[in-house]
């Protein structure tokens, strides 16, 4: 049964997102720097996917007859690839702009996608094979209840995935100093003192009852763009599951 009723949405951070909705799924637009991270976070989920489930790792639909849930959705950027894999997906963000664009997106390219401008805490269904949420749990007001609400929506043989920026003197230089002023950030997505370290974010998974299988680092390569690294100075990316 669901217990939570409190959203840990923070009402400024939703604002300052659904400002975003408009050009969400222009390339060059003002989440020019998600488009970059889009590719580099599926491959990671994917291997995950495959791992978790002994899927074949060049099938076309790796997460058919799965239910998928992806938390702070935005417009649809990673919703929409979790659709094509195979997965029936919920997808949900706490700005309505945000979700409206994301449901004329997903028409326009023949998905079929439940979007809801609701918080996590709210949904009364559980049983899903995939929780994701990507650069979020940076932005609510409460981390562990925002975990919390995730492992209870989480089947129990479920996988979920999170990427987040480290609290490090790296990642203010990069995301705050530099991404925000010339890196394609919009000014004012991030406090770096709301960025949680892995020790952190695991000892939060821990405490819901989730135990981390997998995690790597986000780095940036002048030369190749964002890659997969065992540095996480900047940003990470975190694998976990129902402890047995």
């Amino acid at each position: 049964m669901m217990t939570e009723t409190t959203a840990t949405i923070d009402p400024k951070e939703a604002a300052h997102f659904g400002t975003m909705a408009a050009d969400w799924w222009d390339p060059k637009g003002s989440s020019a720097m998600l488009h970059k991270l889009n590719p580099v976070r599926l491959a990671y989920i994917r291997a995950a996917i495959d791992r978790h489930w002994d899927s074949d790792d060049h099938g076309f639909r790796p997460l058919s007859g799965k239910r998928a849930l992806d938390v702070g959705c935005g417009a649809g950027l990673l919703a929409e690839p979790l659709a094509r894999l195979g997965a029936s997906v919920t997808g949900l963000d706490a700005a309505p702009e945000n979700i409206a664009v994301a449901v004329a997106h997903a028409q326009g390219q023949g998905l079929s996608i439940d979007y809801r401008a609701t918080p996590v805490e709210q949904v009364g269904d559980s049983g899903y094979d995939l929780v994701t949420s990507m650069e979020v749990i940076e932005h609510v007001a409460d981390p562990a209840a925002f975990v919390r609400a995730l492992a209870a929506r989480l089947a129990p043989d479920g996988l979920m995935i999170l990427s987040t920026p480290n609290r490090t003197p790296m990642s203010r230089l990069a995301m705050i100093t530099i991404g925000e002023s010339i890196g394609g950030i919009p000014k004012g997505t991030h406090d770096w003192a709301k960025f949680i370290t892995p020790d952190e974010l695991t000892a939060l998974l821990e405490d819901a009852g989730l135990e981390v299988t997998d995690s790597s680092g986000l780095a940036f390569d002048p030369a190749r763009g964002f890659t997969l690294s065992a540095n996480k100075a900047i940003n990470y990316l975190l694998t976990a599951r129902h402890k047995d």
